[in-house]
């Protein structure tokens, strides 16, 4: 009998507490806590929300870091933030583009663990896909970040510090005197969809999530921000009432017997529960669709009886598929379902009714592509052959070579 892929456990992190002597971080801290951390250092409480409206600005809204740039503050009130507080941001160790113009980014976080973020440029938009754990909790059959075991979750400020470091190197934040209408977007889409489950870090990405969305800040609109699940289903209602984003679903197979293998946490939130959960999603509308996510496995879940069963699962629910070629990795147990294949599949969603685009693989030259994000210090191969044993999935054919046969390489 073959064995099932583990369903790995919902982790409980162990907080981090930082040195006593360290100064507190301002970035991640939501408008409520940073207005309580300034009354606690001095600042009347007159005073409170001015100070914390100043700071925002020029934080989320200017990128700036230093206090001693903040020239509307008095000399001395900078002098006191900068005896308690600190600004401070993710370190960026490399930046790596794609042929297509894909930008990849290995970012260090504290304890000196890394998580991977990459921007996507296109002609109408640019998006963001940042991370919000390092490794994930759930074991992905398919997936490349699936093979990495969830080390921690990542505060809100290093949720956030990402979309800050991906300003800073595309140079998008305004330049001074000149009003955020007149600067050009460069990052005018958010996807929660890089390392991690997402809603199993509920409140750091919340949290990341409103300043992102703050009118005096960042300024992303919650039709902008995507966030990605593969159906955590108690949490889900929760995030349609307290972040409010747009809504997408790693999907991937039609019966509970292959979504087992493919996603395990179908096991513990099968889909009939799942899709309960989606119809019942708050801000579901036919403008505010649900995205399904479907990587196009060759033989495995790209059948047309597969397409056919798919729009029966989803009936009735605003949506709209995404199908994603297969992204391959070094020791991945699956292959890209053929190009025709897909156009076929996609054909039998779109005839039902619902849009059904085909996506473009993007940054595959630097491992950038969905389902490839990996942090470097983790990226160490596994073979195939382990990795296939580890989910429970059939042996790939290994090829031996003849002692006597030439060597190509």
């Amino acid at each position: 009998m073959t064995a099932s892929p583990p369903i790995t456990p919902e982790v409980l992190p162990i907080p981090r507490k930082p040195p006593e002597a360290a100064r507190l971080n301002l970035v991640g801290l939501t408008r409520p806590q940073l207005r309580a951390a300034l009354v606690a250092a001095g600042t009347p409480e007159a005073q409170a929300k001015m100070r914390e409206n100043q700071l925002w600005q020029w934080i989320y809204h200017k990128g700036v870091r230093s206090f001693d740039a903040m020239t509307n503050l008095a000399k001395d009130y900078r002098a006191l933030l900068a005896g308690h507080f600190a600004i401070e941001l993710p370190e960026l160790v490399t930046r790596t583009v794609s042929a297509d113009g894909t930008r990849k980014y290995l970012v260090r976080i504290a304890g000196g663990h890394e998580v991977e973020v990459v921007y996507i440029p296109e002609d109408s938009r640019g998006t963001l896909c940042i991370s919000s754990q390092v490794g994930c909790t759930l074991t992905c059959t398919f997936c490349h970040t699936g093979t990495q075991r969830l080390v921690r979750n990542l505060t809100a400020a290093e949720i956030v510090g990402q979309i800050m470091l991906a300003r800073d190197d595309l140079g998008e934040w305004p330049e001074p005197g000149r009003a955020p209408r007149d600067e050009t977007r460069l990052i005018s889409n958010l996807v929660l969809m890089g390392m991690g489950e997402p809603l199993y870090n509920f409140e750091a990405v919340r949290d990341a999530m409103k300043i992102a969305m703050d009118n005096e800040g960042i300024s992303l609109s919650r039709r902008r921000i995507t966030l990605s699940t593969s159906g955590i289903v108690p949490e889900i209602a929760r995030a349609g009432t307290e972040i409010g984003c747009l809504l997408a679903v790693s999907l991937h197979a039609t019966t509970d017997e292959l979504r087992n293998q493919l996603v395990p946490i179908n096991r513990k939130y099968p889909l009939a529960q799942l899709l309960d959960a989606l119809r019942a999603y708050p801000k579901l509308s036919n403008s505010e669709r649900i995205t399904f996510e479907y990587v196009m496995l060759k033989g495995v879940n790209d059948s047309d009886a597969d397409a056919r069963r798919l729009v029966r699962l989803i009936a009735g629910i605003p949506a709209k598929i995404n199908l994603i070629p297969f992204n391959e990795w070094p020791g991945a147990p699956y292959q890209r379902s053929d190009w025709d294949r897909i156009e076929a599949f996609a054909d039998i969603v779109h005839k039902a009714g619902y849009a059904s685009p085909i996506r473009t693989p993007r940054g595959e030259d630097i491992m950038a592509a969905c389902g490839q994000l990996k942090s470097a210090t983790e990226r160490a191969r596994k073979s195939r052959f382990e990795i296939a044993a580890e989910a429970g999935l059939p042996q790939p054919e290994r090829v031996v070579r003849r002692p006597d046969a030439p060597d190509l390489h």
